[in-house]
């Protein structure tokens, strides 16, 4: 059966996390999920040491977020996207785009966000505004689904808040960004608080 990428943005990782988890729970495997957080501010912190490299390739680390809570991503490795900065992230959209980790715990994401989503299918318009939304503070979630769940985990995403990238792409525009840039210089933790302060009020969180 033909399979599809299903992704979404999240401004609240708790958002995120519960999408997984409810997509986990209508039959989706592990190996098929996978999940990206912006990590600049430290907000995340790892609970055992993980070589991001043998996690991210392995799909491990999903587990971990189903069952753990905010700030205890157990098993997720931690790496650097060029453009966002650091990020904690496990499943298979993490093994294609880190390619190879130097050592372990902080490494270089060599093929890139944006390459790895339009490879598994994303459109590259998606890919960019999902990339700067990483890079913004915000959670990805990407799922590899059978063409009988895709209905279902967009209607799980919508029901967790994912945000509408094409409102999202106009707010972006609307304040001069025109694509994601892999050699802009990440925010720092003051920007992205202020970053994420935005992107709450443009999709409140009850």
């Amino acid at each position: 059966m033909a399979t599809k990428t299903i992704a979404g943005l999240f401004d609240t990782y708790p958002d995120a996390a519960q999408s997984v988890r409810d997509i986990e729970a209508i039959g989706v495997p592990r190996d098929d999920l996978s999940i990206v957080a912006n990590n600049i501010d430290d907000q995340y912190v790892l609970t055992e040491k993980s070589n991001a490299g043998s996690d991210a390739a392995a799909g491990a680390g999903v587990g971990a977020v189903l069952g753990g809570g905010l700030g205890a991503l157990a098993g997720l490795g931690m790496l650097a996207i060029p453009g966002v900065g650091p990020v904690v992230a496990a499943g298979w959209l993490v093994a294609t785009a880190v390619g190879a980790v130097v050592g372990a715990g902080a490494g270089g994401a060599t093929g890139g966000i944006v390459g790895s989503l339009t490879s598994s299918g994303v459109s590259e318009e998606y890919a960019n505004i999902y990339a700067e939304g990483i890079r913004r503070g915000g959670t990805l979630v990407t799922a590899r689904v059978n063409e009988d769940q895709v209905g279902a985990v967009e209607q799980i995403m919508l029901n967790n808040r994912a945000v509408d990238p094409a409102l999202r792409e106009r707010t972006y525009r609307g304040a001069g960004w025109k694509t994601f840039d892999a050699t802009a210089k990440p925010y720092t933790p003051t920007e992205l608080a202020e970053e994420r302060q935005r992107n709450r009020n443009l999709t409140p969180v009850p």
